[in-house]
């Protein structure tokens, strides 16, 4: 960081991601209560605009979630996709771009229950999806999902 730099506590993307987010959930409770909304569109639209190599991975993990978990719901979550069930967010994919960090993001969060002993991966780091990958993500979201 250069000298006449002052670090505040968060990168301009990080603001941008709250940023997002507080609009999502404006926008829900701007719903008619018991309505609910179409959040795959928006999500769709999310990846379709994303830079190449995010777009592909955002994508292709779509459709792995789509079938082999598909009783998670897409929704956008600090403007990324995200799916979850109940209303809880149980994987979630962040670009690479999004934070100019060097690798794609598959997370999951605590409803996934991957649990594995003591210690076990949450995220994991994408630059491409191999076909062995893809085997590995369906048996993680087969997994997730119970």
């Amino acid at each position: 960081m250069a000298e006449t730099q002052k670090y505040d506590g968060f990168t301009d993307e990080e603001r941008d991601a709250m940023k997002e987010r507080a609009g999502e959930l404006k926008a829900a409770t701007r719903r008619p209560r018991g309505k609910k909304a179409d959040e795959e569109g928006p999500v769709l639209e999310k990846i379709a605009g994303m830079p190449d190599g995010d777009r592909v991975l955002a994508e292709r993990l779509h459709a792995l979630i789509k079938e082999h978990a598909p009783v998670l719901k897409p929704k956008l979550w600090y403007g990324m996709p995200a799916y979850a069930r109940d209303g809880k967010i149980v994987c979630f994919f962040q670009g690479a771009e999004k934070f100019k960090t060097r690798y794609a993001t598959l997370g999951f969060n605590d409803t996934a229950t991957l649990d594995d002993g003591s210690m076990w991966p949450t995220a994991f780091g994408l630059t491409e999806l191999t076909a062995d990958d893809e085997k590995r993500i369906a048996a993680l979201l087969k997994k997730a999902v119970g």
